[in-house]
């Protein structure tokens, strides 16, 4: 697999130049700078591109071209927000970038609770607790029959918390759901945004009446839309599971589990509709097989998140090591090597490009300004035990490994 990181651009405060040095091969990353729903000129694509290949790395996978929420919805400038995305694929086509990760989630992209939980080794991860979310969901959110979503344990949790939360605790937890993990992600909120709560309770009234079904229909529709282009340019559409793999704040969620992913490759039965295998996603949700989900779908898999999740025994989860939690690397490495042995007829997907994602943070990480969830130094560490197992496996199957930068036998 080829070995990518996310990048924010030319403001990240990780560079390329530190992103050569580790054995980054490709690069992810978008036009942070163009508006949702705008179109991706070849121009913005190109400076760009040429800005990463000066460095020694490709332009691997745009992660991501938005799906603006009234695609999601249905609203009425669909179909121009539709005839937009098409010409961005062609553009971004014609500049040699074929794999689009994007996603399907109404309003949050993926969901935490604590930004820094801290691990029993002194760094900190991303956690996800169901009490703090329902208290986040009936208390601050205030969100119209709240109650019924949750059960009578986290209920009895939540007031609980009732009595210890203060108005400190409530602002912070504003920030780790509805500000710090989406601003940089979908643009729905910004750090700089004085009513964050009141917006957000805007987008979830645009969900008003959108079931599950009505949502996959919207799916459906989008596809059917793009699919055209996506034959003629050779269009890789990859879908991110829904992170967590579960429903939240009412709104349907359409990429959770094997019955979702089985309906959204069959509803548009083409091979440019296939899946961004997030293995820290799927394994979030204690239904899902991560090992068996990732032999059945990896020959519609265009790209992989190698992370793992551990999930506690009362539910709530965190990242994990990237040699532990549910999903076991090592078996999906071998599982996604093999996988990538069939491709070599097309240069546009002959390697598979595979990023570490959600490191932990440490020594001095957390001081540095890094987006939640993509720290430097964890992600490096993580990149280093995730390139030691491709590494093993490449051994295993008789495939060269090749690290960048070093002299070559």
């Amino acid at each position: 697999m080829e070995r990518t990181w996310r990048w924010f651009g030319k403001n990240d405060k990780i560079t390329l130049d530190m992103l050569r040095q580790i054995g980054v091969e490709g690069i992810v990353t978008a036009l942070h700078d163009v508006p949702n729903g705008e179109v991706w000129t070849r121009e913005k694509i190109k400076d760009l591109k040429d800005y990463i290949e000066s460095y020694g790395m490709r332009w691997s996978v745009v992660e991501s071209l938005p799906v603006c929420e009234s695609i999601k919805y249905a609203g009425p400038d669909r179909d121009q927000l539709i005839e937009n995305y098409k010409e961005s694929l062609k553009n971004l086509s014609l500049e040699g970038i074929h794999t689009i990760c994007y996603n399907f989630m109404p309003v949050l992209d993926w969901a935490r609770t604590d930004l820094d939980h801290k691990n029993p080794n002194g760094t900190t991860n991303l956690y996800f607790s169901h009490a703090e979310f329902a208290y986040f969901d009936i208390c601050i959110l205030k969100r119209k029959d709240a109650e019924k979503s949750w059960s009578e344990d986290i209920l009895k949790e939540v007031e609980r918390l009732k009595e210890t939360m203060t108005p400190e605790d409530d602002h912070k937890l504003v920030e780790n759901i509805i500000v710090k993990t989406q601003g940089f992600v979908s643009g729905n909120i910004k750090e700089d945004d004085e009513h964050p709560v009141e917006l957000f309770r805007q987008l979830l009234d645009l969900y008003k009446g959108i079931s599950k079904e009505q949502l996959r229909e919207n799916m459906k529709y989008f596809l059917e839309a793009i699919m055209p282009v996506c034959d003629e340019y050779d269009m890789y559409m990859c879908v991110h599971p829904d992170d967590p793999p579960f429903q939240i704040l009412g709104l349907p969620r359409i990429v959770t589990c094997d019955e979702d992913i089985q309906w959204f490759l069959k509803a548009v039965d083409n091979p440019h509709n296939g899946l961004t295998f997030c293995a820290g996603s799927l394994s979030a949700g204690a239904h899902n097989d991560v090992q068996e989900l990732a032999r059945k779908y990896a020959s519609r898999t265009w790209f992989v998140h190698m992370r793992s999740c551990h999930i506690f025994k009362d539910g709530n989860f965190t990242e994990a090591s990237h040699l532990g939690g549910r999903a076991d690397l090592i078996e999906l490495a071998r599982i996604f090597e093999k996988e990538e042995e069939g491709r070599a007829d097309n240069p546009n997907i002959a390697r598979l490009p595979m990023r570490v994602d959600h490191g932990m943070t440490m020594l001095g990480d957390a001081e540095r300004g890094y987006n939640a969830g993509y720290s430097f130094l964890g992600r490096m560490f993580a990149m280093g035990q995730v390139q030691g197992i491709i590494a093993t496996v490449d051994r295993e199957l008789g495939k060269p490994f090749h690290q960048p930068g070093f002299w070559e036998e």
